[in-house]
């Protein structure tokens, strides 16, 4: 592989507007990259789906190996980034990192995955190394709930097992299993009056303030957690609210705790709302399921083995959050996700090790390798 190259293309992905929703800028230039390194690119309808940019792209590399049957492989990567990520400015800096300039996010998640790949086609083609069939789906939408892993056409998907390019682990380790996440989106219903006859009304603000502050949050217990991710309504300071929307989440291993959370959230609104003579309308739904892979699958040995190969622990950990992989796993096709080595995503203070670009680079590459063995 060439170093400096893979740092180029990284710094190159991470300059080009992506924020989820917006995927149609990047998108093209990626699919251009692909079919130039002489990839069948095929795009889906994902763009068809409300909140996604673009559509998803699976990229076919065919078997140069005729004279033996080997596994099909795939690795994805998301397109996407968080906001702020509009103009952002790369810099690398004297301590081996590429940090933004702290206006925006940086965009290694997921622009470090996406590099790493280009890189490793690269190398393949120009070192003319051995390798069974790869697809490489590129996702948008990752960033909004894997919509666009949701919406892939899975038509287009050929691979025996593969992997997710996505965690915020070191390199080498490999994520074996994710929770299931639930949306519960709420509307409290009040009754308008003037701020200065409160006794005339009944302040929606109230009601979800007293809900939340009754409710079972943060970490729950070892498996799950939840959250309340956005409060809002209103319209002024001499009104008394009639409605406010509250966004939160709840995450869990356990599918008995994730429910069981999500129910009580959703009691504790409508109890709280009734006790109070307001109404409370509340939505539940499955964002993403979990997904649990065996240590001693065929696709986590081949992630341990390549790590080991590169003098890495080859450690197996349990994630907090969810990929696209999540999503892939429901089709069929076992899935575990590479660490990536980036740091505070989804902040402004984002950054990744230029050593650690080179070390997933290497470390796809010797997946390709041991699986063609």
């Amino acid at each position: 592989m060439n170093k400096e190259r893979l740092l180029n293309t990284f710094l190159e992905l991470v300059k080009i507007d992506s924020e989820t929703g917006h995927e149609q800028v990047i998108q093209p230039i990626l699919k251009e990259k692909f079919e130039s390194l002489g990839l069948e690119v095929k795009e889906d309808q994902a763009s068809e789906t409300e909140g996604l940019g673009s559509n998803n792209l699976v990229c076919t590399l065919r078997s140069n190996l005729s004279d033996k049957d080997v596994p099909k492989l795939y690795f994805t990567s998301h397109m996407d980034t968080v906001v702020p990520g509009i103009k952002v400015q790369p810099n690398v800096a004297d301590d081996g990192y590429v940090y933004s300039d702290g206006t925006t996010v940086l965009g290694a998640d997921d622009k470090a995955g996406l590099a790493a790949i280009i890189e490793a086609i690269t190398t393949i083609n120009e070192q003319n190394l051995s390798h069974g069939q790869i697809q490489f789906v590129i996702t948008v939408g990752e960033e909004s709930g894997l919509l666009g892993a949701q919406a892939l056409d899975t038509s287009l998907l050929d691979a025996d097992f593969g992997y997710a390019i996505d965690a915020s682990v070191d390199v080498g380790t490999t994520v074996v299993g994710a929770p299931t996440q639930m949306k519960i989106n709420t509307t409290i219903k009040g009754k308008t009056a003037h701020a200065s006859t409160p006794k005339e009304g009944i302040s929606a603000i109230n009601i979800a303030a007293k809900a939340i502050s009754k409710m079972k949050l943060g970490q729950i217990d070892d498996l799950t957690t939840a959250n309340i991710g956005k409060f809002h309504g209103g319209s002024a300071t001499n009104i008394v609210a009639d409605e406010v929307v509250i966004e939160a989440e709840a995450r869990s291993h356990n599918d008995q705790s994730i429910e069981q959370q999500a129910q009580h959230m959703k009691d504790t609104f409508e109890q709280t709302a009734s006790e109070l003579g307001g109404q409370a309308q509340v939505e539940i739904e499955k964002s993403y399921p979990g997904f649990k892979i065996s240590d001693d699958a065929e696709v986590t040995k081949f992630a341990k083995a390549s790590a080991i190969s590169l003098g890495l622990k080859g450690d197996t950990v349990i994630s907090g959050g969810g990929s696209d992989g999540s999503i892939i796993n429901t089709y069929g096709i076992p899935s575990v996700i590479l660490g990536v080595g980036y740091e505070n995503i989804h902040t402004t203070s984002e950054r990744i090790a230029v050593k650690d670009l080179n070390l997933l680079t290497n470390q796809v590459l010797k997946i390709i390798e041991l699986v063609a063995e």
